[in-house]
């Protein structure tokens, strides 16, 4: 840290006297410096031996040597940025690039997007905001999930682009002909990241806090036991058939973590370094499936850079552009897909403070008034909602009887800035028709409880789909406090009881129908209705290869690849 020390004191130097000759006495470099002339003195002596500047002093009291600065210190960090880099040493090249904010993007552009390091492929990424600790159990943004997805294992797994289960811990399963029996049988030499065994033990333990974890518990009802009838199998026993349990075992909420220490997974890439500036992924030396072609990953957090710069990694957390100041122009969108997940206006209806007549009134005007088609236009990352999944088509809404809205009604919208512009829209569209809207914003990105759900009518907010859509949306209706704080005891008691009738069907499409069919209801009765996709798209230069998006609108880190660098 002593080079960040001096580098420091050169500034000062180099701001106040640039880079021609002057005439100065050590004594005031000691004030500017902030520091003894004896130390005054050392510091010139360095700076000089290392040809920063050069010094010319005169025989005599009083008399004024002659100093030169030589060194632009933009420069000069960027050489030792470079340095650090390459030894690893990413703690203080991290220190260095914060030094001055106004010159972060120049300095950090060159070291951005694909870079081979010591022989070793790296991926630098700059974000736009600080990351959420990676627990799976709290964690609750997009970028988080989608890192907790790549730190994490599960018994099974979701490959990108296929929405049927995959084997991860376990090599494969088996299913009694009753459904009620489950046997996931585990890889041998499974290891956490810290290289230690994973001891079947240990995944019986982390199943037993997931059961008893409000976040995941309700993945696991209909699991009665979970026993190691011997060291290799994991066996469920249910009360009821579950034809969904392998899906649910690949989700997020059941990803298994070491039962002491929740951040530690077993995962493709393990977590090095989690700083406010500074997440380091790197490759996980002994895991069980096919290992990534990346050595290395970094989440540079650089807020300024990406304020300042077209090429940042967020401009829109859909957007995402890897690769280096000078390949912005080569840039190009290597993957583009519209997001399966939407956003969604809901109806609390366990208020009752709206009839059957005015919810139909209410959404025929969000549906006719064009707010989302403007909105669509003027973003450019979004497009109207036409089906709630593709095959489910979302109802139109007519009102005949155009009863009068609420005089007044209480609206809470979650942090996409999309909903905020929706919110306001809604504000003046229903203010036409004599209702007051009051809008409140929450900052968190998902329903945490009941609690400020159950003081909203309307409720704005975005729910994501995974690869297997069915399974997501059918998790969704289990999983969201959203559905507890707005349907009345009676219609969560009749979901609970349809849920459990579409799991205990086997054959998929059947099942997928009938969820169908439910959804279908609830869009009818007003509790839900989609608004808008989003269109994710990554750019990426020519050399950034396999650059694929998942169903979450991050790219998959274990099939991206650079070729390699030429001498």
């Amino acid at each position: 840290m002593r080079i960040i020390h001096r580098l420091t004191q050169y500034q000062r130097l180099y701001q106040k006297f640039g880079d021609q000759p002057v005439a100065t006495t050590v004594s005031e470099l000691a004030g500017l410096l902030f520091c003894s002339e004896r130390h005054a003195r050392t510091l010139i002596q360095q700076l000089q031996a290392n040809d920063w500047l050069s010094w010319h002093s005169q025989v005599g009291r009083g008399k004024r040597a002659q100093l030169q600065c030589l060194k632009n210190p933009d420069a000069l960090r960027a050489t030792y940025l470079q340095v650090f880099l390459e030894q690893g040493n990413h703690q203080v090249a991290l220190t260095l690039a914060q030094l001055e904010p106004e010159r972060l993007q120049a300095l950090l552009n060159p070291h951005m997007g694909g870079q081979w390091q010591a022989d070793s492929p790296i991926l630098r990424i700059p974000y736009y905001r600080e990351l959420e600790p990676l627990n799976p159990l709290t964690a609750t943004g997009r970028a988080e999930q989608h890192l907790i997805y790549t730190l994490h294992a599960g018994l099974t797994r979701f490959n990108t682009g296929d929405p049927l289960p995959k084997p991860d811990l376990a090599h494969h399963w088996q299913v009694s002909d009753d459904g009620l029996t489950w046997q996931f049988f585990l890889r041998s030499q499974l290891r956490w990241h810290n290289g230690e065994h994973i001891r079947s033990e240990q995944l019986l333990q982390t199943l037993a806090l997931l059961r008893a974890n409000p976040r995941s518990q309700a993945s696991f009802t209909s699991i009665s036991a979970i026993t190691l009838p011997h060291a290799l199998c994991l066996q469920f026993t249910l009360s009821q058939p579950d034809y969904w349990l392998a899906h649910r075992l690949a989700d997020l909420p059941c990803r298994l973590f070491h039962p002491d220490y929740p951040l530690l997974g077993a995962g493709p890439f393990k977590l090095a370094t989690f700083d406010p500036h500074l997440v380091r992924l790197e490759q996980h030396e002994f895991y069980h499936l096919q290992h990534p072609y990346l050595e290395l990953i970094e989440y540079w957090i650089t807020p300024s850079l990406v304020a300042q710069s077209a090429a940042g990694s967020c401009q829109h957390p859909v957007r995402i552009t890897l690769g280096q100041e000078e390949d912005v122009p080569l840039a190009r969108p290597v993957q583009r897909s519209m997001s399966l997940g939407f956003c969604y206006l809901a109806i609390n209806q366990h208020l009752n403070n709206m009839t059957p007549q005015q919810i139909a009134k209410l959404l025929m005007l969000v549906q006719t008034s064009g707010i989302l088609e403007e909105l669509s236009i003027r973003r450019g990352v979004i497009t109207p909602s036409h089906e709630m999944l593709p095959g489910w088509p979302i109802p139109q809404f007519t009102s005949d009887e155009n009863p009068p809205l609420p005089a007044h009604l209480i609206l809470v919208y979650q942090p996409p800035m999309e909903l905020e512009s929706v919110a306001e829209q809604l504000k003046t569209v229903l203010a036409a028709h004599g209702c007051i809207l009051e809008t409140r914003a929450s900052h968190d990105k998902q329903w945490k409880d009941t609690h400020q759900i159950q003081e909203a009518d309307l409720l704005l907010a975005d729910h994501l789909v995974g690869e297997s859509p069915e399974a997501t949306m059918e998790s969704w209706l289990r999983l969201d406090p959203l559905w507890r704080g707005i349907l009345s005891p009676k219609q969560l008691e009749q979901q609970q009881k349809t849920l459990i009738h579409i799991q205990q069907i086997e054959p998929a499409p059947e099942r997928f129908r009938q969820l169908q069919e439910y959804y279908n209801d609830l869009m009818l009765s007003g509790l839900i209705l989609p608004l808008f996709n989003y269109q994710y798209q990554v750019n990426a230069p020519p050399r950034i290869n396999g650059v694929t998006l998942t169903a979450y609108g991050w790219f998959d880190f274990s099939q991206a690849w650079l070729p390699p660098a030429i001498t």
